[in-house]
């Protein structure tokens, strides 16, 4: 009996346990078939793919592998950060408070630092790219990440209001530097370096801001005013394709690294269609403005209750870089006070075919970053011309010129109390003097409100320019960006072609 019960117990434990064995291969068979597939898929995920999943927290080795890990680099960067923050911050405090100057608000009087600290956190590098582009040169792209905890205090101003001071907190710097080396036969073997940040992917910035005794209620609007006003200085001044160019040495030539007008861009405002109204009793009264750079805004008539106006007015701009610069297109409603923005837009250069004239709807936006808008309600069309013309060597000399010409006169304007602020649009329509693209072109303009003047007269190309020549804390500093800084005081960042809406030729 002992016996046969043994021999059942024996044949249950083993049916028991070559059940457990084939379960168990079974499930680890399923697991392994599932994570075959997510493989499968994650190995088909683009870099988009990987950005909406991660957000923009995914280093850049990641989907490029060319980016290089440098976790010594890091560790060496976060001894020297002591030093490196406090020479860093008297560079900044002495180079930035004039462009704070330059690209100060009309609403705002004064804007300085009045505390500046980059404290104890350093930058984190997440990946270095070196590449060759020229014979003569090293670039070299840096995916730098900071969430550092500087103490930064802004001393606000405004009429009729005391001195405020913000605080910008919970600072967070996602950007791709790009570093050019021009070498050189001599030792250090580089004659000079070229800093500036890639448009693609677009530099991004993001703080809190907090008045330190007060409240932000007392300016309204200064936290969008702040907003455009750095987020104009880094993309007018660093994003590529404009530069800072640091010469190494004494005597050294920079004018091939420096950027140069490329070509002119005729703009006609033709019309717009359909404004939405901004007045409780009658209608609007809206004029444009347009410009690739903020510093050299133009803008048209204004047409007094109408939200179908006719400008039909033409103006000409300099651009640096057909590829990454874009025609920004604004239109206001004048008011008492703050004129009150009805909507924007843009157009792409690379979108143009040089010497080929077109004529483009295109509509109107409350915002170019249209992610952050709630409202998302029609604003209208704006119809215009454009026709593109690249410079050759001498019309590209003579816009240079004529560049630097017009900055001055903006700089006089100011001085004078004709504008509030150098990125003021400035009255008067564009006209083209002579026959023909390559024939002696001039801009006329009028200054605002007292009517003062820019009349020039230049070979090729003239109107509102983009290349710039100026000393930066001892450094060759040339071209600038096309970031917006509305009058409304609302934030705007220039963003991808399908959030403008598309362009639709007639």
């Amino acid at each position: 009996m002992g016996l046969i019960t043994g021999i059942l117990m024996g044949m249950i434990f083993g049916v028991g346990l070559m059940a457990a064995w084939k379960y168990m291969t079974s499930y680890r068979s399923t697991r392994r078939s599932s994570k075959a597939v997510e493989v499968n898929l994650m190995s088909s995920l683009s870099r988009d793919d990987l950005k909406k999943m991660c957000d923009d927290k995914f280093p850049e080795w990641i989907s490029f592998p060319v980016y290089e890990q440098v976790k010594w680099l890091n560790k060496q960067l976060s001894k020297l950060w002591p030093f490196v923050a406090e020479a860093a911050e008297a560079i900044i405090k002495e180079s930035v408070e004039p462009l704070l100057e330059d690209y100060r608000p009309p609403g705002i009087t004064s804007l300085k630092f009045s505390k500046l600290s980059l404290g104890t956190v350093s930058p984190k590098i997440e990946g270095i790219r070196v590449q060759k582009f020229k014979k003569d040169q090293i670039t070299m792209d840096i995916d730098l990440r900071w969430g550092g905890d500087p103490n930064i205090v802004l001393g606000v101003q405004a009429a009729m209001v005391a001195s405020i001071p913000i605080q910008l907190k919970d600072l967070q710097v996602y950007t791709i530097v790009r570093v050019i080396f021009q070498l050189a036969e001599e030792i250090p073997c580089i004659s000079a370096v070229v800093v500036a940040l890639l448009s693609e992917p677009k530099p991004r910035i993001d703080y809190t801001l907090k008045t330190v005794g007060g409240s932000l209620t007392a300016l309204p609007g200064i936290s969008d005013m702040i907003d455009d006003t750095v987020n104009s200085i880094v993309t007018d001044m660093l994003e590529w394709p404009h530069r800072i160019v640091v010469p190494i040495g004494v005597g050294v030539d920079t004018s091939d690294l420096e950027l140069k007008p490329q070509g002119k861009l005729i703009v006609t405002v033709v019309r717009a269609n359909s404004l939405k109204n901004h007045e409780m009793i009658g209608k609007s009264d809206p004029y444009a403005v347009v410009y690739i750079r903020p510093l050299f805004k133009l803008k048209t008539k204004t047409i007094n209750n109408n939200l179908n106006p006719v400008w039909d007015q033409t103006f000409e701009l300099i651009a640096e870089d057909k590829e990454t610069q874009s025609l920004i297109l604004e239109v206001f409603d004048k008011d008492v006070g703050q004129d009150q923005r009805m909507g924007v837009t843009k157009l792409p250069l690379n979108e143009l075919v040089a010497e080929t004239a077109k004529e483009i709807e295109l509509r109107l936006l409350p915002k170019l970053d249209m992610l952050r808008v709630k409202d998302k309600k029609d604003r209208g069309t704006i119809t215009v011309k454009v026709l593109y013309h690249e410079f050759n060597k001498e019309e590209q000399l003579a816009a240079l010129e004529r560049e630097k010409q017009i900055l001055e006169e903006r700089k006089r304007l100011k001085a004078e109390g004709v504008i509030g602020s150098t990125m003021d649009a400035l009255d008067g329509a564009a006209s083209l003097v002579g026959t023909g693209l390559g024939a002696g072109v001039g801009l006329v303009g009028t200054g605002l409100g007292a009517g003062a003047g820019m009349v020039g007269s230049g070979l090729g190309a003239v109107g509102s320019g983009l290349s710039k020549a100026g000393k930066f804390m001892g450094k060759t500093l040339t071209g600038q960006s096309s970031h917006s800084r509305k009058k409304s005081g609302s934030h705007s960042r220039v963003n991808s072609v399908q959030e403008n809406g598309g362009a639709k030729p007639l």
